[in-house]
């Protein structure tokens, strides 16, 4: 059974549940010639895809994903034309099968150059269509590959004189982009490590790197070129090696997530929640009571400050640092800050009025003015043509 995290889109990555062969065969159509393990991907759901997995000429040797029926299935159809065969022509696909929320953009490349390997079969021996089974040698072979790559990520096939090896190569999302008014915060098991170990630049900006400090910051005091600070932190971003903030204001909106559960039912995210929020983390008993923590992030809701909420439950009385405490709810997910985005609802925008477009929140304005949100708010208050947006 999957987790509730497992979902189309989650970028988790899974495992490859079978691997098959698809051939047309020109009197019986589409079938499955060779699959591990054996039924894996049922006939009569395959009969409902298999115009994706033998598709017209226009789709050949081009990767097809299809994700139905609870499965996702990567494949690579093959024409291979020559009068040897019947209609002039052999079809087939390789074909990986994963679970339908699984990331499979990493099994592409493998799929592909598996693929060729086998057309290199075909065309040199026959391997895959003449009339001595070799689906006994193909079974072997897609068993070792897929627990191979399920176990190691990566494999070697030997057939005769010929050696290929195959190995997964795990694709990372696009770096983000950081702007001037984004929190760079160093993840836990990055703190650890001695500074001379990092580069020149990162040296320089890493005492200024502490959860609090916005880039623009960062760069003031390090006394480093605001873009050089921007692609430092992007390359520790694309890495996880940091974590990206909004600013921490007492002025800011905060909601919970539906991830803030996980507080109470994980005990390792417990404990580490109770030794980071605390005031005093060396000593055990004066480390906050769970309860006390989870009341704090459930009060976060539409309209309620933060500021708010603080003079309402007053976390410095049970040993709660609140900094730290909507630091490492929005590092872990349990809370999400509310930003307002202006919008400018005249004819001709003057001035400030320029940065109203509705795509820059109130942190980049300040940064991009200089001005506090305080008055940022204020010109806009007086504004009828300035429309404010949450989300």
């Amino acid at each position: 059974m999957n987790s509730n995290t497992d979902y189309e889109g989650c970028d988790k990555e899974g495992l490859i549940r079978c691997i098959f062969l698809s051939e047309f065969h020109p009197t019986a159509g589409c079938k499955i010639s060779c699959q591990v393990p054996e039924d894996y991907v049922s006939k009569k759901i395959f009969d409902a895809i298999n115009v994706y997995i033998i598709p017209k000429p226009q789709l050949q040797r081009c990767i097809l994903t299809v994700n139905a029926l609870r499965l996702k299935i990567v494949g690579y159809p093959v024409r291979i034309e020559h009068q040897k065969y019947a209609r002039n022509a052999f079809h087939f696909n390789l074909c990986f099968v994963c679970d339908a929320w699984a990331r499979s953009i990493q099994y592409e490349p493998v799929v592909k150059k598996l693929s060729e390997y086998l057309i290199m079969m075909e065309e040199e021996t026959c391997f895959l269509s003449k009339e001595e089974d070799n689906k006994q040698r193909l079974q072997e072979l897609f068993a070792t590959v897929m627990e191979d790559l399920n176990k190691n990520k990566v494999t070697t096939i030997v057939e005769g004189d010929t050696t290929i090896y195959l190995k997964i190569v795990t694709h990372k999302p696009d770096p983000p982009v950081v702007k001037d008014h984004m929190v760079p915060l160093l993840t836990i098991e990055y703190k650890t490590i001695p500074i001379e170990s990092w580069d020149l630049t990162t040296q320089q900006i890493l005492p200024y790197i502490n959860g609090i400090n916005h880039i623009a910051q960062i760069a003031a005091e390090a006394d480093v070129e605001t873009n050089l600070v921007k692609s430092c932190i992007q390359n520790l971003a694309y890495y996880k090696v940091v974590h990206l903030l909004p600013i921490l204001k007492y002025s800011n909106v905060y909601m919970c997530t539906q991830h803030l559960k996980t507080l109470i039912q994980s005990s390792e995210l417990t404990k580490a929640c109770r030794e980071y929020v605390s005031l005093n983390p060396e000593k055990e008993k004066s480390k906050p009571p769970i309860q006390k923590i989870f009341q704090f992030y459930a009060s976060m809701t539409h309209g309620i400050t933060l500021r708010a909420i603080c003079q309402r439950l007053c976390p410095q009385n049970h040993n709660i640092d609140e900094r730290k405490l909507v630091v490492f709810g929005l590092q872990h997910n349990l809370i999400r800050c509310i930003h307002k985005y202006p919008v400018f609802t005249g004819s001709v925008p003057s001035g400030r009025q320029k940065l109203y477009t509705g795509l820059c929140n109130f942190d980049e304005i300040c940064c991009k003015t200089g001005m506090s949100p305080f008055n940022i708010e204020k010109d806009i208050d007086k504004d009828t043509n300035v429309t404010v947006i949450l989300k």
